[in-house]
């Protein structure tokens, strides 16, 4: 039974498996991202979740305590400088896995990638692409309401462009109305217009 096995050793001893640890927060702190096999890709975020963590208080204390763990004075300078500033408004959640389709050739592991989630941009490009077309789609079409005079004004100030372009558009792309056929109960609509 493995009642309370929290860790995955990973086959080594604790010492090389620190030093590993260490070695592979420093790349990913250098480089956002690293491939590697998927234990080690969950056991690397659960060691380096709290050193980003930590690096949001730069102060001497807290860099004194993340260099005794890695050990490596360029991670730390790219952790205080460029990673803490953009990761200090997310609560937790700084490394994302994403896993690859492949496995390893010697030994058939599952592999991913590890990577920080404010450093993939194409991911971010797509957010902020999402949030500009939702913000600037949705409208409300309800006027009035409890504010009365006041809620349109505020609602005419803030969108005068749309509310002057909006009136042209509608006019010159309605359709036309069509006479609508009410069919009976099993009727198809070619039975309906031959009895018509």
């Amino acid at each position: 039974m493995r009642h309370g096995k929290k860790i995955n050793h990973l086959g080594r001893t604790a010492a090389h498996r620190n030093a590993m640890l260490s070695n592979m927060a420093s790349s990913l702190i250098i480089s956002k991202r690293v491939t590697t096999t998927l234990a080690k890709a969950k056991a690397l975020r659960q060691f380096v979740e709290p050193l980003l963590t930590k690096s949001k208080d730069d102060t001497t204390h807290s860099r004194r305590t993340v260099f005794a763990t890695l050990q490596n004075k360029e991670s730390l300078k790219e952790l205080y400088g460029e990673v803490a500033a953009r990761i200090a408004n997310r609560p937790g959640g700084y490394t994302r896995i994403l896993k690859l389709s492949a496995t390893r050739a010697g030994d058939n592991a599952d592999m991913c990638i590890i990577e920080l989630v404010d450093f993939n941009e194409t991911l971010l490009e797509a957010k902020n692409a999402n949030e500009a077309k939702a913000t600037t789609t949705r409208r409300s079409r309800r006027r009035g309401g409890k504010g009365g005079a006041e809620a349109a004004g505020n609602e005419a100030g803030t969108s005068a462009a749309v509310v002057a372009d909006a009136p042209a558009a509608t006019a010159e792309s309605a359709p036309a109305d069509t006479a609508t056929d009410t069919l009976t109960n099993g009727e198809t609509r070619e039975e309906a217009e031959t009895a018509e």
